[in-house]
């Protein structure tokens, strides 16, 4: 009985530890496919961003598709970054000062759920100074979320018609549809 214990204990180990590692490979997995879906989403963002018609908009606009990215993987921090460089850019531009008190709320806010509402808000004020400025080049849609804000709705701006929710992130990645076309 002795000899048994002797030999089962350590192959009992063994496969603990051979366990614990097969989970870690499959949460190494995906981590890895998350953050390339992740990646794969802002690179399909980006190979169809409009041009705006004015220059300082165009550039707010990129840092607001991150702003989109970051809250879509319900990354905190990202979109800490984000604000911050959208409220630095919207200085110069005429009638953006409220987007610039948004961006500081998403900046200073506490919790993944402070920062969507205020993305929000910030969404209708962008989507209203995109239009009043036109685009260039491209064509810029209206998405819309019926569930958001305990289905109050919420909507935000995307230069791919394929729906990436801000407001849920991968609990509800594709809730969500176009409303309208900017162009």
């Amino acid at each position: 009985m002795q000899h048994l214990l002797k030999t089962a204990i350590p192959f009992a180990a063994v496969l603990i530890f051979s366990a614990c590692g097969n989970d870690n490979a499959k949460t190494t997995e995906t981590a890895a496919s998350h953050d390339h879906a992740a990646t794969e989403q802002t690179q399909n963002t980006a190979s169809v961003t409009p041009v705006l018609k004015n220059d300082k908009l165009n550039a707010v606009y990129k840092h607001y598709i991150h702003l989109t990215t970051a809250l879509t993987n319900s990354d905190m921090t990202e979109a800490k970054i984000a604000a911050n460089a959208i409220e630095a850019g919207t200085e110069d531009i005429n009638d953006a000062s409220g987007i610039a008190a948004t961006a500081s709320k998403i900046t200073s806010a506490s919790n993944i759920e402070a920062q969507r509402a205020a993305y929000a808000t910030m969404s209708k004020e962008m989507a209203e100074l995109i239009k009043k400025e036109g685009l260039l080049s491209g064509e810029l849609y209206l998405a819309f979320c019926p569930m958001a804000f305990n289905d109050k709705g919420a909507t935000w701006i995307s230069g791919s018609k394929e729906i990436h929710n801000p407001y849920f992130g991968e609990k509800m990645l594709t809730c969500g549809e176009v409303k309208e076309t900017i162009d």
